[in-house]
């Protein structure tokens, strides 16, 4: 009888200690859908990135600006008249990963001094990795445009001659040599 009792205590100790590491496991966030088109590649998780060109940063997962103005700092969906000579896609990017990096601005402005001026960063939209292929395009979905092609009627139709009459040149009924008319009665 112990041993029927120890066995299914046993039983009973091995499903707890299964299922308590079943329950531990690594915490890793990845945000590579919500980065922007022109955001560095090479990151599966950006908060935020600085901009050294202009001072300013970028909330990724909100997808605001946040840059200083009037003596404080502000969070637009736009960046200010002041930077409309900035591409995003050719300023250099760092990546920051701390909750709230403007509060600590002189770290950032002395620490990346160096990277004013700096291109030839690698942007999303230049990258082939498959990783990338549904990161945010900066804005709502578009719809993709159709083309739409129109029969004119000038062109070799089915039957091998011009026209919507085909056959061969000058030989359907009343001459048609695709006229460029179209369909319906001329």
């Amino acid at each position: 009888m112990k041993k029927i009792l120890f066995a299914a205590l046993l039983s009973i100790g091995c499903m707890i200690v299964k299922k308590a590491d079943a329950q531990v496991g690594l915490n890793v966030n990845i945000n590579i859908g919500s980065q922007p088109d022109w955001g560095p590649v090479g990151y599966d998780r950006a908060d935020y990135y600085y901009m050294p060109d202009i001072d300013a940063y970028y909330d990724v997962p909100a997808h605001r600006y946040v840059y200083y103005e009037n003596n404080v700092w502000v969070r637009r969906t736009v960046l200010p008249a002041r930077y409309s000579n900035y591409n995003v896609y050719n300023g250099y990017k760092v990546v920051v990963n701390k909750p709230r990096p403007w509060t600590n601005a002189n770290y950032y402005r002395t620490t990346y001094a160096t990277y004013k001026g700096r291109g030839g960063q690698p942007v999303i939209r230049d990258s082939r990795d498959v990783k990338y292929k549904d990161h945010w395009k900066g804005g709502p979905a578009r719809p993709k445009k159709i083309k739409v092609k129109h029969d004119n009627g000038n062109h070799w139709g089915e039957g091998g001659g011009p026209g919507k009459h085909g056959g061969k040149p000058g030989k359907g009924p009343k001459g048609d040599r695709g006229n460029g008319k179209g369909h319906g009665k001329h």
